[in-house]
């Protein structure tokens, strides 16, 4: 019989010994898994009537958290992809307590035997050059506001920067001069650099001789000072997307965000012929196969590709079996 093991004294030295002093995870990563296990404690509290902190490690076994995994899609929404993550950050606790407690072993094994859902795989959204334009002319630069926003967009959607690399950027992160770049530390703490163009370059260098509003040096502080936060950003998207559509009606149907600018980035890269790798390099990306991706994101390159081959001539007909087996095998 497996002993009884409080999970609160584990589950804290999960986040403070495994993922914050030896992993050094980033903030995004702590928020992240930290969210998951508040679903999970309050789903325990519920279901199982004990306070989160008089749990035991026992009674969160595989069918509690195949229960937990299926409520999260079922009742509150949660697409296949977000249900994987919040099992990625189970199964990384797991991992840990593996080392941790041996005798657990049999439980452990049984969660991490969990398997991730498999889902399907949308094509990814981008904007045009004729959006872009748009997004762009939106802002009102006779404004402080208006000058930054400007700024903040022609700078994600050339540099394809991530969300949290954009707002935490820092004037001495941005160089102007020779080389003109910007320099920002990544998912999995990587650092990397990623050139300017001209027009960029002009834009940020008048950025950064505005009044400075930020004690953190914050590049795109708010009207406060502060960072900006993902709703801040998100809000000056929406309002910039809304006014650009008064002149491109397609901007109406999608919905704008950093992601969106970044992708949008891949995409130019990918047509003006750049390689998979460098494009890798450009945004970040641990492994060149996630920029896979992006192949399969434009109609128009595949359009070029049909106009590069010769199509068969075909025989018309339709192909039948001769054996039953086959055709009842091709009736499925």
């Amino acid at each position: 019989m497996t002993p009884e093991t409080p999970l609160s004294p584990l589950l804290q030295q999960f986040f403070t010994a495994r993922l914050m002093q030896q992993r050094q995870a980033s903030p995004h990563t702590i928020k992240s898994y930290r969210d998951t296990f508040r679903h999970l404690l309050r789903f325990a509290e519920e279901h199982l009537h004990r306070e989160p902190s008089d749990l035991d490690l026992g009674q969160i076994g595989a069918p509690f958290i195949a229960t937990f995994l299926e409520e999260l899609e079922s009742q509150r929404g949660l697409s296949v992809r977000r249900r994987n993550l919040r099992l990625a950050a189970i199964r990384s606790f797991f991992r840990y307590a593996a080392f941790e407690l041996p005798t657990h072993a049999g439980q452990i094994q049984r969660v991490l035997a969990i398997p991730a859902k498999r889902h399907t795989r949308k094509q990814i959204s981008f904007l045009n050059r004729e959006e872009v334009d748009a997004l762009l002319a939106a802002p009102d630069c006779n404004t402080w506001s208006g000058r930054r926003d400007h700024a903040f967009i022609l700078t994600a959607v050339q540099t394809g920067l991530r969300l949290s690399e954009m707002t935490g950027l820092r004037r001495e992160d941005v160089i102007c001069d020779t080389g003109a770049h910007v320099r920002v530390i990544g998912k999995g703490r990587k650092e990397r650099c990623t050139p300017l163009a001209k027009p960029t370059r002009a834009v940020l260098k008048n950025w950064l001789q505005e009044p400075q509003r930020s004690a953190e040096d914050i590049v795109f502080p708010s009207a406060k000072g502060n960072r900006l936060s993902v709703d801040g950003v998100q809000y000056l998207l929406n309002k910039h997307r809304v006014a650009a559509s008064e002149s491109c009606p397609s901007l109406r149907e999608k919905r704008v965000t950093v992601h969106l600018l970044r992708h949008t980035a891949a995409m130019d890269l990918l047509e003006a012929d750049v390689k998979r790798t460098l494009i890798a390099l450009w945004l970040g990306h641990e492994s060149i196969e996630t920029t896979q991706i992006y192949l399969e994101a434009t109609l128009a390159m595949k359009e070029q590709a049909l106009a590069q081959t010769s199509p068969p001539a075909g025989k018309r007909g339709r192909y039948r079996p001769s054996d039953p087996l086959l055709a009842f095998l091709d009736s499925l």
